[in-house]
C-alpha cells in the first residue's frame, strides 16, 4: 500500500484496538502516541535499556516466547506491533527477506554493485556512502509502510578464504585490514549517524570462519572448520571486532557452522565472551536462518529441541531466524532447562535495539533525522550516480598490450559483442538483489557509443555446454573490434553451490580463442565474475589485448563498463583477492590452514600466505596513465627510538625472537605509539585518474607463522596528469605491525620491519629489544 495510506490503516487500526478494549472493560493498549497513558518505555528521556526492562517486565511469559523469532508477534494489550526482523541490504535493499515490500508505491530500488567490485575501488567514502544510501531507501520504505522493519542483516564480512566458495562476491575480500575497513564504513553509513537514533541497524555476517556452502558433500550445515587460535587472531576475528569495536553495530549473526567443534550459535565463549566481553557489542546476537533448528537436528549437538533452545540463549543467541526457539521456548522453561531470566536479557537485547530504532516513539513521520525520508529518496538521481561510481571506480584493467584501450570513439566503426553475459540483466546483480530501479547490460551501454553495434550471445548461458562458434567468428570477422563478455553467474556460484572448477564454463574458453583467431585485431575480453577466474591462457595470448574484470557491476554496470572501455573513465580499481590457477583445486576446501606447509605440500592462502604461482596479484590493477609512488622515508626519521622508549616491557623469546605483547603495552601506549607515514605519488599522464595506494609491511623473514607481506593501509587520491600529492598512512604499530603468535596472542617483534607501497622502495622501522 501507498505510504500515507499505509500510516491511515495503522492509525485506524491503533484505535479500533482502543475501543474493542473499551467496549470489552479492558485496559487501553500503551501505545506510545501522543496522550496515550504514560508508562516508563514510553519515556524518551530514559536510557532505552531501562525502557526495554520496563517493557519485558509487562509482558507474560508466552508473550515473551513470542518475540524470540524473526517474525516477532503483536502484544496489542500494549501497543506493541508485530516485527520482522529480517530484511537485507547486501549492495541494495533485497527481495530476500522478511521486512521489505515492493509491491506499493515504490516497486523497485537502487542496485549497487556487488561487494567484492566495491571493495575494487579501496575507497572508504563509496563503502560509507553506499551503506548510507541503503539506510535510507530501507528508512524510506518503513516511513511510507512497505518495510516491516529496519534490521538489516548485512554486511558479510568473511574473509574470501577460498577461491571456490560461491559466496565469495558477497564479502569485501581476502584481506582482514580490508574487510575490516569496509565493514566500519558500511556499518556507519547504514545505521546513520547519531548512535543513540539508529536509521537502520546493521548485522555482521557470518562468524565467525565461516566460507564454505557445499564441497563435495561436505555442507555448511553441519561442516565443523577445525581453526586455530592463530588464524582465528589475524585473519576470520579481526573484521567482526572492527565492526562491532569501531563501526558500532547493533547486531551480529552467528553461522550456521562448528568452529572446533562447538556450533557457531552455541558458543558461549564467543557470543557472550568475545562479542559483549571483549568488543563490546550493544545490541543482539541473530542467528543464521534455521540455525538453531540445525543444532540439534543437523549438527546432533544437543539431545534435544529444549536442551537446544536453552544452550543456545544461555550462550547469548538472542535472536532465532526462524521458529524454533519460539516453538520450543515454553517446554524448555517448563522443564527448567532455562530461566526466565534468561529470555529477559535475550528481550532487552531485542527492545533496546527497536528502541534505538525509534519504535515506541509515536509516528515514525516525527523522528528529526529520519522521518523525512520517503518514496522520492528511493532511487534518487544521487544514488543512481553513486551506483554508476562505485561500479566504474571498481572495475579493474588486467591486462593493456600495446595500449589497445581506451578505444576513441570517433575511429570505431562498427563493434561485435559476444558473449552471454553482454546482455543478461542478471549477471550485473550477484546474490541478495533487489528489483533494481532500471538496468544497462553491456550491450545498452555500448550502442550508446557505437553506431553499428552486432550481437551474438555465442552460448545460451554461462554453463556454455555448446557454443554458436560459427556465428560469432562471422560477426567478429565483419567488425572493427570484438569485445567478448564472458564469466560466471548463479550457475556457477551463489549461496548453497560452491565452484567446481576456476575456469571458464563450459566451452567459453575455445569460443574466445576462436573468435580471438577470427577478428581483425586483438580483442577486447570483459568478464563478469564474482571470484577470480583462471584466464591464463588469455593473459598470454596476443590475440587478447585487453582483459578487463567488471564483477557483478549492479545495475548501471553496463555505462560503467562502458566507460572504461571508451575512456571516459579511467581505470582505478585493484584486485581484492589473489586469482589461482585451475591447479588450486587440489588443496581441500575444507582444510582451513591459511598458512603454508611446505613439508606436506599445503600452499597456504591469500597473499599473505600463499606459496605458488598466481594469475594475478592481491592488488593488482592497471591504468591508462603511469602513476608513481615513493615512500618518504623522512617522515619516518627518528621514530624509532621514541617507539622504543616508551615501551617498559620485558620482551619475551618466541621461537627464538624476542617481542612485545600488544595486550601488555595496553590501548593508552598502543595510541602514543602511532607514527604518520607519507606517500608521494604523481599521475605521469596521460590522463587524469583515481590512483588507490596500498601500503604494506612485511619481516625480515616469513618464519614462525609471520605472513609474506601484510597491508597496513591504502588511501585512493584523484590526480591529474602531471599532477603530484602527498599521502598520509596513520601506521598503528600495536594494529599494523603486530602478528600472531600459535596461541593468538598478538605481539610486536623486537626486530626490524620493513614498509612498502613498491616492493622495490622500503622504509625501516626498528623495534630493537636491546635499546629497551
Amino acid at each position: 500500500m501507498g505510504g500515507s495510506a499505509g500510516m491511515v490503516v495503522l492509525m485506524a487500526t491503533t484505535i479500533l484496538a482502543l475501543l474493542c478494549m473499551a467496549a470489552a472493560g479492558g485496559t487501553p493498549p500503551f501505545s506510545c502516541w501522543p496522550g496515550a497513558p504514560y508508562v516508563r518505555f514510553c519515556d524518551q528521556r530514559l536510557p532505552v535499556e531501562q525502557r526495554a526492562a520496563d517493557l519485558v517486565a509487562r509482558l507474560t511469559l508466552a508473550e515473551k516466547v513470542s518475540q524470540l523469532g524473526d517474525v516477532a508477534a503483536a502484544v496489542p494489550r500494549l501497543g506493541v506491533p508485530a516485527y520482522k526482523w529480517w530484511s537485507e541490504g547486501l549492495h541494495g535493499l533485497s527481495m530476500w527477506g522478511k521486512g521489505m515490500h515492493f509491491t506499493g508505491a515504490v516497486k523497485q530500488v537502487t542496485s549497487f554493485p556487488q561487494v567484492l567490485l566495491t571493495t575494487a575501488s579501496f575507497d572508504e567514502k563509496i563503502w560509507y556512502f553506499t551503506g548510507q544510501a541503503i539506510g535510507v531507501e530501507a528508512r524510506a520504505l518503513y516511513n511510507i509502510g512497505q518495510a516491516e522493519g529496519l534490521t538489516i542483516w548485512s554486511p558479510n564480512v568473511n574473509i574470501y578464504r577460498d577461491p571456490r566458495w560461491g559466496r565469495g562476491h558477497e564479502t569485501p575480500g581476502e584481506d582482514p585490514i580490508t574487510a575490516s575497513k569496509y565493514a566500519v564504513a558500511f556499518v556507519r553509513g547504514l545505521q546513520g549517524p547519531s548512535p543513540t537514533t539508529l536509521q537502520t541497524s546493521a548485522c555482521c555476517k557470518h562468524a565467525t570462519a565461516y566460507d564454505l556452502d557445499d564441497w563435495r558433500g561436505t555442507v555448511r550445515y553441519n561442516f565443523n572448520a577445525r581453526v586455530s587460535p592463530q588464524d582465528l587472531a589475524d585473519t576470520f576475528n579481526p573484521p567482526f571486532r572492527s565492526c562491532v569495536g569501531e563501526g558500532q553495530a547493533s547486531c551480529v549473526m552467528c553461522a550456521y557452522t562448528s568452529v572446533n567443534g562447538v556450533p557457531a550459535c552455541a558458543d558461549y565463549n564467543l557470543l557472550t565472551k568475545t562479542f559483549r566481553g571483549e568488543w563490546g557489542l550493544k545490541g543482539y546476537v541473530a542467528s543464521d536462518c534455521d540455525a538453531i533448528a540445525l543444532v540439534h537436528d543437523g549438527q546432533h549437538s544437543r539431545p534435544t529441541p529444549e536442551d537446544t533452545v536453552a544452550t543456545t540463549l544461555k550462550a547469548g543467541m538472542d535472536m532465532d531466524c526462524g521458529n524454533y526457539t519460539q516453538v520450543h521456548g515454553m517446554a524448555a522453561l517448563r522443564q527448567g532447562k532455562m530461566a526466565e531470566r534468561d529470555v529477559d536479557r535475550t528481550l532487552v537485547n531485542l527492545f533496546s535495539v527497536r528502541m534505538r530504532l525509534g519504535h515506541f516513539n509515536g509516528d515514525p513521520r516525527s523522528n528529526p533525522l529520519y522521518g523525512h525520508f520517503g518514496a522520492n529518496d528511493v532511487c534518487s538521481p544521487a544514488h543512481k550516480n553513486l551506483a554508476l561510481h562505485a561500479a566504474e571506480s571498481g572495475i579493474v584493467l588486467l591486462k593493456n598490450d600495446a595500449g589497445i584501450l581506451p578505444l576513441r570513439r570517433w575511429t570505431v566503426g562498427s563493434v561485435a559483442v559476444i558473449g552471454p553475459n553482454a546482455n543478461d540483466p542478471g549477471a550485473l546483480l550477484g546474490n541478495y538483489f533487489g528489483p533494481p530501479c532500471e538496468t544497462i547490460t553491456p550491450l545498452r551501454g555500448l550502442n550508446g557509443y557505437v553506431k553499428d553495434v552486432r550481437f551474438e550471445p555465442g552460448c545460451i548461458d554461462t554453463a556454455c555446454w555448446s557454443a554458436a562458434t560459427g556465428k560469432a567468428v562471422a560477426v567478429a570477422r565483419s567488425t572493427d573490434h570484438v569485445i567478448l563478455f564472458m564469466g560466471t553467474s548463479h550457475v556457477q556460484e551463489e549461496e548453497g553451490r560452491d565452484r567446481t572448477s576456476l575456469l571458464l564454463p563450459g566451452q567459453q574458453q575455445s569460443l574466445i580463442e576462436a573468435v580471438a583467431r577470427a577478428a581483425k585485431r586483438p580483442v577486447i575480453l570483459v568478464l563478469l565474475t564474482g571470484g577470480p577466474v583462471d584466464v591464463t591462457f588469455a593473459k598470454f595470448n596476443p590475440k587478447i589485448g585487453a582483459i578487463v574484470w567488471a564483477g557483478y557491476p549492479g545495475q548501471a554496470g553496463g555505462l560503467a563498463i562502458a566507460k572504461v572501455l571508451f575512456g571516459e573513465h579511467n581505470p582505478s580499481g585493484r584486485l581484492p583477492v589473489t586469482w589461482y590457477p585451475e591447479e588450486y583445486m587440489r588443496v581441500p576446501m575444507t582444510d582451513m590452514r591459511m598458512r603454508a606447509d611446505p613439508a606436506t605440500g599445503y600452499p597456504g592462502r591469500s597473499y599473505r600466505f600463499y606459496r605458488g604461482p598466481v594469475v594475478y596479484k592481491f592488488g593488482y590493477g592497471l591504468s591508462y596513465s603511469r602513476f608513481s609512488r615513493r615512500l618518504a622515508a623522512s617522515g619516518l626519521a627518528g621514530h624509532q627510538k621514541s617507539l622504543l622508549a616508551s615501551l617498559t616491557s620485558t620482551p619475551a623469546a618466541d621461537s627464538g625472537a624476542s617481542h612485545y605483547d600488544v595486550e601488555e603495552i595496553g590501548p593508552e601506549r598502543c595510541e602514543q605509539l602511532k607514527f604518520p607515514a607519507v606517500v608521494e605519488v604523481e599521475n605521469h599522464g596521460p590522463m587524469d585518474g583515481k590512483h588507490s595506494v596500498l601500503m604494506f609491511l612485511r619481516w625480515p623473514n616469513a618464519t614462525g607463522g609471520r605472513p609474506a607481506s601484510q597491508l597496513v593501509g591504502f588511501r585512493s587520491q584523484h590526480l591529474e596528469a602531471g599532477e603530484k600529492a602527498s599521502l598520509t598512512f596513520d601506521v598503528s604499530p600495536c594494529e599494523h605491525l603486530s602478528r600472531a603468535r600459535e596461541d593468538g596472542k598478538m605481539v610486536i617483534d623486537g626486530a626490524s620491519h620493513f614498509l612498502f607501497v613498491d616492493e622495490d622502495d622500503e622504509a625501516e622501522i626498528s623495534f630493537d629489544a636491546r635499546l629497551n
